[in-house]
């Protein structure tokens, strides 16, 4: 995809048009791309399980018309392969437009790159632009002149206009921005991968966190333990059938982990407490779970808000410690000093299946280092005092 300067201020109207419409979005270039050394990366799951879908959808509704004698197809352009291919170009060319549109293919929009959380440009259809009185304002400042009368036309809700929303200087690439994504939903739509993505995560799944308790515990401890934490109505995420949890680009473990890892880790009598007090408050689950916390010497606030640091005990910053090195051991025996050197010794025009890779790769064990980092400022010192961890906030959704 090429890149396109426009010099232009902020508010300028680029172009107007009406989008057209993506059926579906399921599938990106990166199968095409690689498969190669994502082994143990959800996104190659996720690509299979898309690959399935998509050769299911390819013989409910083009089979039946290569069947058809009377139409005269050629099968050799219509076979799978090249549905494949047709499902990927369409898919790498759409992107979120806005709330009204959500994906779809646009005209022209594909000149512009993709530049995380630093845009140039945005979509915005011409009602809510006009309906702005920021917008409005900027809009009469900048005369007449400089606005194409075309593209304030109108109220038709489906045609859309691109704005500058920063200054660019001449010369320079214009950016526009596919959503805020991490860089395994970028390769997996997109079929590239961007350094440093903030909205990257690392996944740790949910069988992962069983394995580590059946280590620790008993089969018959951990069924236990893993029935309260659903009676909270906890859950990790899930997708396509699998349950995970999600770790943040700062290392940070999501919430409904920690909970598990505390339930699991409680001593008999403490989840004997726990368990009794939600069996005689009844269906009020949340305020049971509240009032043992309480008891227990655990801030909760604001109703079903509270200081994550309130459960990380030294039981906790072990776990976590654990998941980690389970979770890198997946990766086999190179170290991250390896895959950064290969990454250095690749090149994403001539190797893009190990380049995007690698580059996927390296991110996640990358969040793994943060993870232990955020475990470790959880320790308790041998004077019994807790370090200073992180102030976040959790939720249980």
């Amino acid at each position: 995809m090429s890149g396109v300067s426009v010099p232009s201020p902020p508010g300028m109207v680029i172009f107007s048009f009406s989008p057209i419409r993506s059926l579906s979005l399921c599938f990106g270039l990166s199968l095409i791309l690689t498969l190669f050394l994502l082994a143990q990366s959800s996104t190659r799951q996720i690509i299979i399980e898309d690959k399935i879908l998509i050769h299911e959808d390819w013989k409910e509704c083009i089979q039946p018309l290569l069947a058809n004698s009377t139409l005269g197809l050629n099968p050799e352009h219509f076979g799978i392969e090249e549905y494949f291919a047709a499902k990927s170009l369409i898919a790498s060319r759409s992107f979120q437009i806005d709330d009204y549109h959500g994906f779809g293919m646009v005209p022209l929009a594909d000149l512009f790159n993709h530049k995380t959380g630093d845009e140039d440009v945005h979509f915005t259809s011409i009602s809510s632009y006009s309906d702005s009185d920021g917008d409005v304002n900027e809009v009469d400042s900048l005369g007449e002149s400089d606005l194409d009368s075309s593209s304030i036309q109108g109220d038709d809700p489906s045609a859309l206009e691109m704005i500058m929303v920063k200054n660019v200087k001449a010369g320079e690439e214009v950016f526009n921005t596919y959503g805020s994504l991490g860089s395994a939903a970028l390769l997996h739509r997109y079929g590239f991968t961007e350094p440093d993505n903030p909205y990257d995560i690392l996944n740790i799944d949910f069988e992962l966190v069983l394995q580590w308790s059946s280590s620790q515990f008993s089969y018959r401890h951990t069924r236990r333990r893993v029935s309260l934490w659903r009676k909270l109505t906890c859950s990790g995420c899930v997708s396509q059938d699998a349950e995970y949890f999600e770790i943040t680009f700062h290392g940070e473990p999501q919430i409904e982990l920690i909970i598990l890892i505390y339930i699991m880790s409680m001593s008999d009598e403490e989840y004997g407490e726990a368990d009794l007090a939600i069996s005689v408050m009844g269906g009020d689950v949340r305020k049971s779970w509240q009032l043992f916390l309480s008891n227990n010497g655990v801030a909760f606030e604001n109703g079903l808000e509270f200081g994550r640091n309130s459960l990380l005990r030294e039981r906790i910053h072990m776990a976590l410690l654990s998941l980690a090195d389970a979770r890198e051991s997946l990766y086999g025996t190179k170290s991250l000093r390896i895959d950064i050197d290969n990454l250095n010794r690749s090149s994403q025009l001539t190797e893009p299946k190990l380049y995007h890779s690698l580059m996927l790769r390296i991110s996640e064990r990358k969040i793994l280092q943060k993870l232990r980092s955020y475990a470790s400022t959880l320790q308790i010192t041998k004077k019994g005092a807790k370090r200073k961890g992180n102030k976040d906030v959790g939720r249980i959704k």
